[in-house]
């Protein structure tokens, strides 16, 4: 049955032990996003640890969203900054019919998290550069097959290993529509806004080195995407960029 209704919901809420269509048991909850959220569940019969994508009805019309998003993870599954997709389920939730993606679990923290390792709960500037290089590369393997992640943010990144460079995974991908240049712009955007985040957003921004700010540019659009108007163009700039302050 396909879900064709507007109502709007802003939360599942779903809680620990709840089970999905009688195959899956909810763990916690991972992240949500502007399509629905996304929760750590369990294989009742195996007990493998899988990764469920729950559609807001609203964002999901005619079962357009999920289909798209189905098709862009099995696409780019050879990705490494993505989790491999499995399948599809359908629950009742407030009468409606939800749909369910099933994709893989990888164990790691969010970066959110992550960054209450360090004091301050932030990234120096060094180990930033080793984050956004991590980001951009695997990001290069999105835009060169011609898609996009279209969401990035410190919630829906996740730090599988850290040192001396970061292996990182994206929780979530967003699908508004066919990818135009302006969607990876916004992921070139949005990968400069999450490096300024991770090293503490505006409260340390003025004591940042000058290559630091030179990457930033100030969070201005324009000047990121005249610098970097694509993430090959970042990640090449990164590789080539001499560092000797370590701030």
């Amino acid at each position: 049955m396909k879900n064709t209704s507007s109502e709007k919901i802003s939360s599942f809420d779903l809680s620990p032990g709840r089970k999905l269509a009688g195959k899956f048991e909810v763990i916690a909850k991972l992240g949500d996003g502007w399509e629905g959220e996304v929760y750590k569940v369990r294989e009742i019969k195996t007990k493998i640890e899988r990764a469920a994508k729950l559609f807001f009805p609203h964002r999901n019309i005619q079962e357009k969203s999920a289909k798209a998003y189905a098709q862009k993870l099995h696409k780019l599954r050879d990705c490494s900054l993505l989790i491999h997709y499995h399948t599809q389920e359908s629950i009742p939730f407030r009468k409606l019919p939800l749909t369910v993606l099933i994709s893989e679990y990888v164990e790691g923290d969010l970066l959110t998290d992550f960054l209450k390792n360090f004091p301050g709960k932030r990234l120096t500037p060094y180990k930033a550069l080793h984050l956004l290089y991590a980001l951009a590369k695997g990001l290069e393997e999105i835009h060169l097959m011609r898609e996009y992640h279209g969401d990035l943010h410190m919630d829906n990144i996740i730090v599988q290993r850290f040192g001396l460079k970061f292996s990182v995974k994206l929780l979530d991908l967003f699908h508004w529509q066919a990818p135009k240049r302006e969607n990876m712009q916004d992921d070139v955007v949005g990968l400069i806004k999450v490096f300024y985040d991770a090293m503490g957003g505006a409260k340390y921004y003025a004591r940042h080195p000058q290559k630091i700010k030179q990457i930033c540019c100030g969070l201005k659009r324009s000047l990121i995407l005249k610098k970097f108007p694509n993430t090959s163009q970042l990640k090449k700039y990164l590789e080539n960029l001499e560092w000797l302050e370590q701030g």
